[in-house]
């Protein structure tokens, strides 16, 4: 039996969202990963795929969108069939860029929100949204990142699973001790202990995964609000959360979300996904 393979990328913690939606057709898909015999795709296996949004300024856009999309079109899912969804409050500012066959990009606009630690919470509920209206019916697989990132190796069908974490690289080596989960009792995210600290910049899985992981992140974030909290690193203290009571079936070295400024040696020899130079200051205002 032939199975469909989507991925999706987002950007979380920005002012816009894309989203990348991968489709392929595989005589199976086993649990370890696979990098040889990948088989070969024809129109006939293919079905169209739609597009949606998030809000975004335009100083995001100009200063991360261009790169994180070409980037990935020379290593995401390469020969693989794919579908980006721009999602942004000034559809007109997204750059053109040169897609290759069975590669398309889609642009949605969506309403702006007054805060970006907003925006990186709320993105949840788009995910969910987005997941129940169109991508559940086409595809078998969702994978979600940040746009400001670029591609600097492979990023294939070997991370795809039914869910997919990775290990934040500034925390993988630490003593558990030290790893940032949020420590207030008044909030849905709060624990007291953990195995692993994982970057909300990179996630994915199977469509039912990750809509309850989204559905998760979501929920709890709207009860802390009614409660006048805040969890420590938003979506990404929700997003330990979760992964802590439902263990993730793939877990990402960092070499798949890496911070080339590192001052520490790692065991990373190829970044696959690197962060780009982060503008805070000047993007997030």
């Amino acid at each position: 039996m032939r199975q469909r393979i989507s991925a999706v990328f987002f950007s979380c913690l920005l002012l816009v969202l894309s989203f990348i939606a991968l489709r392929a057709s595989f005589q199976y898909f086993p649990k370890v990963s696979f990098l040889k015999n990948l088989p070969v795709l024809s129109q006939a296996s293919l079905r169209p795929t739609v597009s949606l949004d998030n809000t975004l300024n335009y100083e995001y856009l100009d200063a991360y969108l261009n790169t994180f999309l070409t980037s990935a079109e020379k290593h995401f899912m390469v020969g693989l069939p794919v579908t980006f969804y721009v999602f942004t409050d000034q559809p007109e500012k997204v750059p053109n860029i040169t897609l290759a066959p069975l590669r398309h990009l889609k642009v949605i606009k969506v309403e702006r929100y007054s805060r970006w630690q907003d925006i990186s919470m709320m993105r949840m509920k788009t995910i969910s949204e987005i997941i129940e209206k169109e991508l559940r019916h086409n595809f078998n697989y969702v994978f979600c990142l940040d746009v400001d990132q670029e591609f600097k190796g492979r990023f294939g069908s070997e991370a795809l699973g039914e869910s997919v974490a990775v290990l934040h690289v500034y925390y993988y080596k630490l003593p558990k001790t030290q790893f940032t989960y949020d420590k207030n009792p008044k909030s849905k995210a709060y624990m007291s202990e953990g195995d692993y600290y994982y970057h909300a910049a990179v996630f994915g899985g199977s469509c039912d995964k990750v809509k309850a992981l989204a559905d998760y992140c979501y929920l709890n974030t709207m009860e802390d609000k009614l409660n006048n909290v805040e969890a420590l690193w938003h979506d990404e203290s929700h997003l330990n959360k979760y992964f802590w009571l439902n263990k993730p079936s793939r877990i990402l070295s960092s070499e798949y979300c890496f911070d080339p400024l590192i001052h520490y040696k790692t065991e990373v020899i190829v970044p696959r996904l690197v962060w780009a130079p982060k503008q805070y200051a000047k993007l997030r205002t």
